[in-house]
């Protein structure tokens, strides 16, 4: 497989214009941001839960989420295209922030399909990796088994978490079961860990992976499908330091 292609960028990427296109399944873009943001480029774009809600909720209806789309356009291409779409498409696109760029940790509190109640300050001390992931999207799918041997030979390292933005407790369940997936998911479909990741995840790109550092900051980031060679790279990143 070839080796990612490292491109220097001098500012945190916006969610839809940090990715470039893939010509294979092993041809990755990795953007690292290497430059302190200034004090606008740093805050956040949040969303408003409303916003999120659209996207993330009712919207999905009608909408196929993310990498379940077209391929053969880019994050950027397509939201400067526009159009009636509903939905930007994965690409599996990389973003690595470097330690000194990773700004404040993120602050979220969800519950578990269970009904544990989970905080982001519960986290902290760890490394932590959260996919936003539902049922009927096929690129989730066919990540899974990937997920799961990773969160396997991960689980004393770094603690696992779905997000699932859209299915019923009984839907997420079976897909759970067939995939035997290990680790448990937050039932989001008010979008409450989607809107306090707003900055990193846009509403309508599943599946995508966050990986945290032990401190509670965003590490890195993989729109659409999560190569496993990827991910474990990123994972030994936080793992390390």
């Amino acid at each position: 497989m070839p080796l990612p292609r490292f491109t220097q960028v001098t500012s945190r990427p916006r969610a839809a214009d940090a990715a470039s296109s893939v010509d294979s399944p092993g041809d990755f873009s990795v953007t690292r941001p290497t430059t302190p943001p200034t004090d606008d480029s740093r805050a956040p774009r949040a969303l408003s839960r409303r916003a999120v809600l659209a996207a993330s909720g009712a919207g999905l209806s009608a909408l196929v989420l993310a990498a379940c789309g077209p391929q053969e356009e880019s994050l950027a291409e397509q939201a400067n295209a526009g159009g009636d779409t509903g939905y930007i498409a994965g690409d599996g696109s990389v973003t690595e922030y470097a330690e000194s760029e990773r700004g404040e940790p993120v602050e979220f509190s969800g519950k578990l399909f269970d009904g544990t109640e989970v905080s982001s300050e519960s986290l902290r001390g760890k490394p932590a990796l959260l996919n936003f992931w539902y049922a009927g999207c096929a690129p989730c799918r066919k990540e899974a088994p990937d997920l799961v041997e990773m969160a396997g030979e991960r689980k004393d390292q770094v603690a696992f978490y779905g997000v699932n933005v859209r299915d019923e407790k009984a839907t997420a369940e079976a897909f759970e079961r067939t995939f035997e997936i290990p680790y448990a998911s937050f039932e989001d479909r008010d979008g409450g860990v989607l809107l306090a990741l707003s900055e990193f995840v846009p509403p309508q790109a599943v599946p995508t992976t966050v990986v945290l550092d032990s401190e509670g900051r965003v590490a890195s980031r993989i729109l659409g499908i999560a190569e496993p060679s990827i991910l474990k790279a990123l994972l030994d990143d936080v793992v390390k330091a």
